[in-house]
Parts: C-alpha cells; sequence; structure tokens
C-alpha cells in the first residue's frame, strides 16, 4: 500500500504509513538517500508513531514524487548503532505487569531482555525514545493515575513501547526497574544517546550497578 504524502505549508511533507514498522523503514531508508546524496535537500526528518515529517525541503514536487515511489522495507535497511542499557530490574511496578503477563517477575525479566529494541521515534522529553521490539501480547496498560515524579533512569512500559527516562518527570508508564546510563548530555555530541533507528538491548544487573 503507497504511504500517504501530504504538504505542510510551503516547504514540508508529511508521509504517513501504517505503524511504527513501516515508520523505521521508511526513516532509515530516507537518511540512507540522504547520506548518498540521492535526496533531495531536508533540514530535518522527523519519525513519530505512524509518520515522517520532512522540514525545510527544497524541492517539495520531487521529494513528493521520491516518497511515491519508494517502498522501503526493514529488509533493505541498515541497522543502526547498538546501545546496551544495563537495568535493574526493580522496579515498583514489576510484580504488577508480571501478573498482567501470567508469569513470576523472574520470568518477567526475561521477557524483556529477550528482545532488541529499536527506537521509532523521540518526543515526550529531550532524549525519550520510543522503543518498539516487545511482542505485543506483552502490551500493558498506563498506570490509572500517573504519579507526579518518576525517577530518572527508570525503565518503563506502556502500550506496545518501551521507554527510559532521561530526567525525573511525571509520567504513567509501568515501572520494571532503572539505569545509571545517562540517556541525554548537553555537553555530549549527540545529547540524546537514543535516537531513531538506534538498536536497543536491555541487561539484567545487580543493584549495584544502577
Amino acid at each position: 500500500m503507497p504511504p500517504e504524502i501530504r504538504t505542510v505549508g510551503e516547504r514540508a511533507l508529511l508521509v504517513e504509513v501504517a505503524g511504527a514498522a513501516e515508520v523505521g523503514a521508511l526513516y532509515a531508508w530516507l537518511r540512507e538517500r540522504q547520506a548518498a546524496g540521492e535526496l533531495p535537500a531536508v533540514e530535518e526528518i522527523v519519525p513519530a508513531a505512524r509518520t515522517v515529517l520532512l522540514d525545510g525541503v527544497t524541492d517539495v514536487p520531487a521529494l513528493a514524487t521520491l516518497l511515491g515511489a519508494a517502498r522501503p522495507t526493514a529488509a533493505t535497511t541498515t541497522p543502526g548503532p547498538l546501545v546496551e542499557v544495563p537495568t535493574v530490574y526493580d522496579g515498583a511496578d514489576l510484580a504488577e505487569v508480571a501478573g498482567l503477563w501470567g508469569v513470576s517477575p523472574e520470568a518477567a525479566v526475561r521477557i524483556h531482555t529477550a528482545p532488541e529494541y529499536v527506537v521509532a521515534f523521540c518526543g515526550f522529553a529531550p532524549g525519550f525514545g520510543y522503543l518498539t521490539g516487545l511482542p505485543e501480547q506483552y502490551a500493558v496498560p498506563r498506570r490509572a493515575t500517573p504519579r507526579s515524579s518518576v525517577p530518572a533512569g527508570s525503565v518503563a512500559l506502556a502500550g506496545p513501547y518501551t521507554g527510559v527516562y532521561p530526567r525525573s518527570s511525571p509520567g504513567g508508564w509501568q515501572l520494571l526497574g532503572r539505569t545509571g546510563l545517562p540517556l541525554w548530555d548537553a555537553a555530549r555530541e549527540p545529547a540524546a544517546l537514543l535516537a531513531p533507528g538506534v538498536r536497543v538491548r536491555f541487561t539484567a544487573v545487580r543493584g549495584d550497578h544502577g
């Protein structure tokens, strides 16, 4: 099914696709074409849950034509870099999530550490990536009442996504554990450790490593 392409103002295009997998494939394909000099000049490429926004486009008609003919798949794109996230699985909601999955907390940790995740898109807070990769049967609801403060480094679930809070903030995701890995550092280049396309592995560690 071809993507739906809409103009946004005079210098932007919004591409709507079926879901997160298609967004990831299209985003990776666009970055590869951009690196190879095969993409009309674009200032920003911003993926979301079902869309990719291309902003600051110099030649809108040419890019729209290219996008209309594009049929990228995950198999045709180059995998992104891998980031390992050492995680202490002692989160306040680990037992509740395990109960929703019908397993023990120890088995829930094994389920969560098994997949290789991919950052589908970023949002909510600087450095916060929405990670896909957990099988759909393990999707969990957000908490009925959000917490007023979630500690920085919290590893959490909501719906089909896994995320890591880069700083303390309110939040309604289910907390599985915590990591000491700095997700956002303004003095680092790039500041965000997790960017769209980056692959992520969670590894269970003891509390003195968190």
